[in-house]
């Protein structure tokens, strides 16, 4: 794919937040710009497997290049960074959609400026339908029920597959469980004061449990691997179309 040839909608239309021009690529999702700020690509993850790929992309298509930012908030982060979409001059593509759509990155599970996310979960989308960069990987997706799969993403960010066995509140805490061991399997936790925004999206306990779904978060570890789900777009109902194409590969 090439930031041209793309057929890039102008749906990132977050306030501008500046331009400059690229004088570093520190790595797969961090740039410098000419008069020293560090800009870092909001919306996605870069996987550990993608990063030399993606930090070769960002060196080949944006070093030396104008840039212009777009973002909700350009206060920087506690390392001094200035979160932000990023267009090359002339593009109407952001260089996260191109890197998504190279399977370079992934959509992240981040709340910021969801007005941009559109664009990059249709590159995604068409990235695993082409099996592009990390797609191209066997069991990129983690099956949720092969609890040490996940236990080695600790502390990363994943993405895991499977379907809700049971959805229980304990306490403040509402658990989606992928296996019949609540304790040892792989769980999605969500703030009970969080369920109204997931019912919003059409996601109750009554319409998760036994569906097949995909989600996307940092995995930690309390007895069997946790992902926390802050937002709805964290979860992604899995079509038949899709569960029988990916058993077919």
């Amino acid at each position: 794919m090439t930031l041209a040839g793309a057929a890039a909608q102008a749906a990132c239309d977050s306030p501008l937040q500046g331009e400059g021009q690229v004088s570093a690529i520190l790595d797969a999702r961090t740039l410098r710009l000419d008069d020293g700020r560090e800009v870092r690509l909001s919306g996605i993850e870069v996987p550990k497997s993608a990063e030399i790929a993606g930090t070769a992309w960002l060196r080949e298509h944006a070093l030396r290049q104008k840039i212009t930012l777009r973002g909700i908030d350009d206060a920087p982060d506690r390392y001094g960074r200035q979160h932000a979409f990023a267009l090359l001059d002339g593009s109407e593509m952001t260089l996260q959609s191109a890197l998504v759509g190279e399977g370079h990155a992934i959509v992240s599970a981040s709340p910021r400026d969801r007005t941009c996310t559109a664009e990059l979960r249709e590159a995604e989308s068409r990235a695993e339908g082409s099996r592009l960069g990390v797609w191209s990987q066997p069991a990129f997706v983690q099956e949720a029920t092969a609890t040490a799969g996940i236990l080695k993403y600790i502390g990363r960010f994943a993405l895991v597959e499977g379907t809700i066995l049971s959805v229980r509140q304990a306490g403040a805490t509402v658990y989606l469980n992928f296996d019949r061991r609540r304790i040892q399997g792989f769980a999605v936790t969500v703030s009970r004061r969080m369920m109204a925004s997931f019912a919003a999206a059409g996601m109750t306990p009554a319409t998760l449990q036994g569906k097949r779904v995909r989600v996307r978060g940092w995995i930690s570890q309390h007895g069997g691997p946790r992902m926390e789900a802050r937002l709805p777009s964290q979860i992604e109902f899995v079509s038949d179309t899709r569960t029988a194409a990916a058993g077919g590969k």
